[in-house]
């Protein structure tokens, strides 16, 4: 454990920095750092951490091997995909290493008129942030480097290596967390500031995602019994996964981490696009899934589920049955992930690589917000604080502390 001196300089240099930290989650915030269009962001940070003093290695998807449980990236470049590695390297190492990791990327805001504020104005009200991404997970990014910061302006540093690492694709694959480790960025322990309200989660779903591609025969609405409607029929299919999904949950009860969670197993058609024509049937339709499995099922086998289950609903149909629909799996096909004992959730971060793949115990902890994916998703301000001093501590006592006399310090916001 660190000495109470120490703790009480680096509590002292995080109430300093405060205002800046604020300042440096707004300026995140302000970048609509959507799937594909994360790189000016990922350019800023690194940036950011050169000028911190970090041994910084920006690449991208396309600079790594490839790996099994890398998910497939449709509609999405890999070239384009850029991830920031910020290396902190101890001098005769003799604490435990840590991996402090976050992602950046962000799922799309919706209709900008039905925000209270522009969503990536970064708007400061009652002490709450408001901004698409402000709450998944920016604020954790800006708490994970001003936890750094304060222990180096306390004059220390870390006595064993930190990564710092920003990641993509954690809304859709994980492929950027995988991909650090397979850039060779391994060590005894990974923390993800994800915003768990000050909890600390340990076990998570994994999750499949998926396309329906079903055809329909089109013809004018006057004579619409003549045609096939491919829309009515996705919906027939998705009607048909509900009730597969039903039994799934019903099933979890017996899961020793999620028998107390009422449906685990979250199904969602997310995004629907069909038809050419008001006035006829249409001829072809796309809805884009995720679904859960539970700790005991893989992915695998989820995907065989999925797959029973819409060619069992299309043989019962008298279109579908000749005119199979195409499932294409588009995304996330990720393994649940339990790290005993701990506390559970139905969400999905990227923990799971570290520890089921590399053998890195991973746990998520995080400040306090609200709106994940929603209009007006908020941080708590005050809970920025309150989580970098907890964080601080953390990286303080795993990995130790070494006085420095000389040290770089914050750049000013940019």
């Amino acid at each position: 454990m660190a000495d109470k001196q120490a703790m009480a300089r680096i509590a002292a240099a995080i109430d300093t920095n405060f205002d800046k930290q604020v300042q440096f989650l707004a300026e995140l915030v302000r970048f609509p750092s959507l799937r594909g269009r994360e790189a000016p962001l990922q350019d800023w940070f690194a940036r950011q951490m050169a000028a911190r003093g970090y041994a910084v290695d920006r690449y991208t998807l396309a600079d790594v091997p490839p790996h099994p449980k890398m998910a497939p990236m449709v509609e999405c470049d890999p070239a384009g995909s850029v991830q920031v590695v910020a290396t902190h390297r101890a001098k005769n190492p003799t604490g435990r290493s840590l991996i402090l990791q976050g992602h950046i990327d962000v799922v799309p805001e919706g209709p900008a008129d039905m925000w209270t504020h522009p969503p990536y104005a970064a708007v400061i009200r009652d002490g709450w942030m408001y901004g698409r991404g402000a709450h998944d997970m920016k604020s954790g990014v800006a708490c994970m480097v001003y936890a750094m910061d304060a222990i180096r302006d306390a004059g220390f540093e870390p006595a064993a290596d930190v990564y710092v690492e920003t990641v993509t694709e954690e809304e859709s694959t994980g492929n950027g967390a995988l991909s650090t480790l397979l850039r060779g960025y391994r060590a005894d322990a990974a923390l993800v500031p994800e915003p768990t309200g000050h909890t600390i989660t340990r076990s998570q779903t994994g999750t499949i995602w998926f396309r329906l591609r079903v055809r329909g025969i089109p013809v004018h609405v006057a004579v619409a019994q003549d045609g096939s409607n491919a829309i009515m029929s996705a919906y027939v299919l998705i009607q048909a996964i509900y009730a597969h999904t039903r039994k799934l949950n019903e099933a979890a009860r017996a899961s020793t981490w999620y028998a107390d969670i009422k449906d685990p197993i979250k199904f969602n058609p997310g995004i629907i696009r069909g038809g050419d024509w008001a006035s006829s049937t249409p001829a072809w339709c796309e809805v884009d899934c995720r679904i859960g499995l539970v700790p005991g099922t893989t992915p695998a086998e989820a995907m065989a589920g999925i797959e029973a289950v819409v060619r069992a609903t299309a043989k019962g149909d008298g279109f579908m049955a000749n005119n199979p629909p195409e499932i294409v799996w588009t995304g996330f096909q990720t393994d649940p992930y339990v790290l005993e004992p701990g506390s559970d959730t139905t969400a999905v971060n990227d923990t799971r690589y570290y520890g089921l793949y590399f053998d890195i115990p991973g746990l998520c902890y995080g400040p306090k917000g609200e709106g994940a994916h929603a209009f007006d998703e908020r941080t708590s301000i005050e809970d920025l604080r309150k989580c970098t001093r907890t964080i601080a501590t953390f990286i303080t006592d795993w990995c130790g502390l070494r006085a420095v006399s000389v040290h770089v310090r914050s750049p000013e916001s940019l």
